[in-house]
């Protein structure tokens, strides 16, 4: 007896929006998606119900969120964490334009993210229907692929869901790139939900790409940069290839012997000797290591993926993708790289001390002249320089500390000393989008790992109000333990460094750029169900800082004490 041919795919009837729906969940979850994000809508319905029944069997962690922009950096707070997956779903017309944000910095930051956006048939495309767009690649070079499912195409979600978390995780046509965000895009006609649960097929989980090998060579006059997201990889190297390492505070490589303090500041001295810059993660912060990287002189070589478009010099630039493995360097070689390294190193240590003895008073004051001095000190107003020093010293290595994109994080890199803290931030476009849903993503994943510790957040008040709606947290839905330190200074003060502050008209200046404004944080806390408290002196800092509690702690900057009558 013949065999019976299998039927084309266009020949097959496309499953019901319910039965897809439900095979897609449980295959996302078998392929290593561990959290699903869901914002209500009516297109997206039977994916909704699909990731609730999913969460009650616990095959999967289910957040849900009202806002699609707060929900995607949700999202990216917990992929970034995690190093999986995970999975926002919206429906269809404005709610996916609304993921955009999030999608350009997962897509610049290497985060692994699905954008599972609900669609309308073909038949209400073009027609002027509601909530109808053009969705298959609304967000353009961002995703790492785009795969449009037709609403008669709905016949192997398993297969639809690993493609999207192969593409996710750094799989392209069995070769490795970096993780990424992708749209899977789907149309369902109605019925939007309903029908018998169905069961997927077996998925195998999908792992990350085999990581190809690049070797570098050891070169004199050569410094390691250390950008965002960079790691202890950039530590290993840095002391494997004999060179001075130049870390930003969220590159987590602000440690080892080879660190330079202050290192934006000992470019200025010892830059001009510099040949050779090796770049891991994404620097951002100093205009000092943007233009020692531009320096047409300056080899620059990049770790990171083939066609990264955010760290090139203007003359001879190199990209090593993968695992990197150093030649050994001669006797000469070593000798020399270690002189070189001293000599920044203590270029660095004595600027660290200068600073330290700007903060320290007098030690030959008598007892109750330096118990005086201790005093006035803990009343003082609080400086910006204080505040990022004492959360960077209270951070320890088992906690996460994020950083908002403000004036505070600059304040941070100027200041903070070496330690091996695992600090994150949205760098990969240094907006102030969705930062209060990104730290509450890792916070959770954290609290998830069962480590030890507490995630905090420094913020600015713009980048807060910026993304109020993230402190929202419906009914029921787990409330990420997160710490939120609020440097507020009325405004956005980062403007008052650039050039424009010297030359626009003050009153325009204050009104379009600087912004002030006269929320009152407090109210905005117990609206959304959030402990507050409020301090204003260096003292309350401390005492506020040491209580390792979820919560939100305003700091009154110096200068608005003043203006508030404080």
């Amino acid at each position: 007896m013949a065999a019976t041919p299998p039927v084309p795919e266009a020949a097959r009837p496309a499953l019901p929006a319910a039965a897809y729906a439900d095979r897609l969940v449980a295959s996302l979850a078998a392929a290593g998606v561990a959290d699903l994000i869901v914002c209500p809508g009516s297109r997206s319905q039977a994916i909704a119900l699909a990731a609730a029944r999913s969460a009650r069997e616990g095959t999967l962690a289910l957040h849900v969120r009202i806002d699609e922009r707060s929900a995607a950096f949700l999202a990216l707070g917990l992929a970034r964490e995690s190093g999986a997956p995970a999975a926002i779903v919206v429906t269809s017309g404005t709610a996916l334009a609304n993921l955009h944000p999030a999608m350009l910095e997962a897509h610049h930051s290497d985060v692994p993210l699905i954008a599972i956006t609900a669609d309308r048939p073909a038949e209400l495309q073009g027609v002027r229907a509601n909530q109808t767009a053009r969705q298959p690649g609304i967000f353009g070079d961002a995703a790492r692929i785009v795969r449009d499912v037709g609403a008669d195409a709905l016949h192997d979600p398993e297969g639809d869901a690993v493609a999207a978390v192969r593409a996710a995780l750094g799989w392209r046509d069995e070769a490795h790139t970096e993780p990424g965000p992708v749209q899977l895009n789907i149309a369902f006609r109605e019925p939007l939900s309903g029908g018998e649960p169905a069961q997927a097929r077996p998925v195998d989980p999908v792992g990350r790409p085999p990581m190809p090998t690049a070797t570098l060579r050891p070169a004199p006059a050569t410094v390691v940069i250390a950008g965002a997201d960079a790691g202890p990889a950039a530590v290993d190297l840095a002391e494997a290839i004999g060179a001075p390492l130049i870390a930003e505070p969220t590159s987590g490589a602000r440690f080892g012997r080879v660190l330079v303090p202050h290192g934006r500041d000992v470019i200025a001295q010892l830059g001009e000797a510099v040949r050779r810059v090796v770049v891991l993660g994404h620097p951002t912060l100093s205009r000092a290591v943007t233009g020692l990287i531009r320096r047409p002189d300056v080899e620059v070589v990049v770790i990171g993926r083939a066609g990264q478009d955010n760290v090139r010099g203007t003359g001879a630039t190199t990209v090593l993708t993968g695992r990197i493995e150093v030649e050994p360097a001669e006797r000469d070689a070593d000798d020399i790289g270690r002189a070189w390294i001293e000599r920044w190193v203590a270029a660095g240590r004595a600027l660290a001390a200068e600073h330290d003895a700007e903060k320290a008073p007098d030690s030959q004051l008598s007892r109750s002249a330096y118990a005086k001095a201790e005093l006035a000190e803990g009343r003082a107003a609080i400086t910006r320089r204080e505040l990022v020093t004492q959360v960077w010293d209270r951070t320890w290595p088992h906690d996460r500390l994020v950083v908002a994109a403000s004036r505070l994080i600059r304040e941070l890199d100027a200041f903070a000393g070496p330690k091996a803290v695992t600090a994150r931030a949205n760098r990969g476009l240094a907006g102030i989008d969705g930062t209060v849903s990104t730290a509450s993503g890792i916070a959770i994943v954290h609290r998830r790992t069962g480590e030890p510790g507490l995630t905090r957040l420094l913020i600015g008040d713009l980048a807060l109000l910026h993304d109020a709606g993230g402190l929202h947290v419906p009914p029921g839905e787990e409330r990420p333990p997160l710490q939120i330190i609020v440097g507020n200074d009325r405004g956005g003060s980062l403007f008052d460094l650039l050039e424009v502050a010297g030359s626009a008209a003050p009153d325009d200046f204050s009104r379009v750029l600087r912004t002030p404004h006269e929320v009152d944080l407090e109210h905005l806390a117990a609206a959304y169900g959030w402990p507050y408290e409020r301090v204003r002196d260096r003292a309350g800092l401390r005492r506020a800082l040491s209580q390792a509690r979820p919560g939100i702690i305003e700091a009154v900057l110096e200068g608005e004490a003043d203006a508030q009558q404080l």
